[in-house]
């Protein structure tokens, strides 16, 4: 009867340690840690049930599936894409992005992979914006072309949870013959701001010499102290030049002189 009764608590013993051991080891499945970078959604027999994490937490096993979704900011390389301008310039744009996840639940329920549907959206908005401008607007106005394409994609990513906070146009290739035709635009350009900065300098040093002509008129003794200023100036390179300065008026006479004996002839 001891016997019986021994193996009888022998078994039982076996099945609560078996138990126990069942128990701990369901506990053991069920743990989960996810980063503080990282959201695990909860789905139980098919169904969204919540957003976990960060930290440990516990789910039922068999029962609870989990997927984890990073919060990290992603950089996204857009490939280049050939597209056409406004004016008719065919022209490849490759550009990079920056996103988000802010909703795990939306970026795991509402498309199947959010990071290959972004790709996808910035390539086309890329093709589509840089149609809509023109080279020049391309190259000039580049943070506003940027702005437009981070509202665009950021508008078509938005019921998916993802939140694009940057886009940048890294390069754009012009093709050789246009480059071309850039350079020499540029170059006449250049020609004209300088023949009009010439242009300025010769009115602006006429207007000078105007201003100097009848301030010399006004007071003839100018002119002699220009003559003198002229001698100083030629005394310095210390050469044998002799310079006698002769006023315009002393031929005056003489002129006048001839002219009336041409007349009495």
């Amino acid at each position: 009867m001891g016997g019986a009764l021994a193996g009888l608590g022998g078994i039982i013993g076996c099945i609560v340690v078996g138990g126990l051991l069942a128990v701990a080891g369901l506990v053991a499945a069920g743990l989960r840690i996810v980063q503080e970078y990282e959201r695990a959604v909860i789905f139980r027999l098919g169904r969204a049930i919540g957003v976990r994490g960060p930290g440990l937490f516990f789910i039922i096993p068999y029962l609870d599936r989990m997927i984890k979704v990073d919060l990290r900011v992603v950089t996204l390389d857009v490939p280049s894409q050939e597209a056409i301008t406004n004016d008719n310039v065919t022209i490849r744009v490759n550009a990079v992005a920056y996103y988000r996840v802010m909703d795990p639940m939306k970026a795991v329920i509402e498309v199947e992979d959010h990071r290959r549907a972004t790709m996808q959206i910035a390539q086309t908005s890329l093709r589509s914006v840089i149609g809509e401008a023109e080279m020049d607007e391309l190259l000039a106005e580049r943070e506003r072309i940027n702005d437009k394409l981070a509202q665009i994609i950021d508008e078509a990513t938005e019921p998916w949870g993802v939140k694009v906070s940057i886009v940048e146009v890294k390069d754009v290739e012009i093709p050789d013959m246009m480059q071309r035709a850039m350079a020499r635009q540029a170059e006449a350009e250049r020609e004209k701001r300088a023949k009009i900065i010439h242009a300025e300098g010769e009115f602006q040093a006429a207007q000078q010499l105007k201003e100097a002509a009848m301030t010399i008129a006004r007071e003839p003794t100018a002119l002699q102290l220009r003559y003198l200023q002229t001698l100083t100036e030629i005394a310095a390179e210390k050469n044998s030049t002799l310079v006698f300065p002769v006023p315009i008026d002393v031929f005056a006479a003489f002129t006048e002189l001839a002219d009336g004996l041409a007349d009495e002839t």
